[in-house]
């Protein structure tokens, strides 16, 4: 009989969503086109991620697309082209991201920081203080 409680109680965990998602973002992401709550879904993720994770960075900001085009599968977002503002400045990011099906509720992120983009870029890409 234990070996079927701990198959149950596996199974739930994967049909359950890996991060829980704020009621007022939801109700927000809810009026959004799916491509673009896909998106929002996966930025608004990626920040809370690298603010729990990281000690020297507070983002405020993630752009999935400065770099290069996101590309999107039916509950996925890959942007390797990606980057977060923090503290006024701005680092590139690259994500990979699996949401479900109505693309709020993240189910699995993995994330890579890279290097500060030089202020001298900034006004290139449209990045802002």
């Amino acid at each position: 009989m234990p070996k079927r409680l701990l198959l149950f109680v596996s199974l739930a965990a994967l049909a359950a969503p890996a991060f829980a998602v704020d009621p007022a973002i939801k109700k927000q992401l809810e009026k959004l086109d799916p491509s673009t709550r896909l998106e929002q879904s996966c930025d608004t993720e990626a920040m809370s991620r690298i603010n729990q994770d990281s000690t020297g960075f507070k983002p405020d900001k993630v752009i999935a697309y400065t770099f290069k085009d996101p590309i999107a599968g039916d509950n996925s977002l890959q942007a390797p082209g990606a980057v977060f503002r923090s503290k006024g400045d701005w680092y590139h990011l690259s994500y990979t991201c699996i949401t479900g099906p109505q693309h709020i509720n993240v189910r699995q992120l993995d994330y890579q920081i890279g290097d500060k983009v030089p202020r001298e870029k900034w006004e290139k890409y449209y990045l802002y203080d």
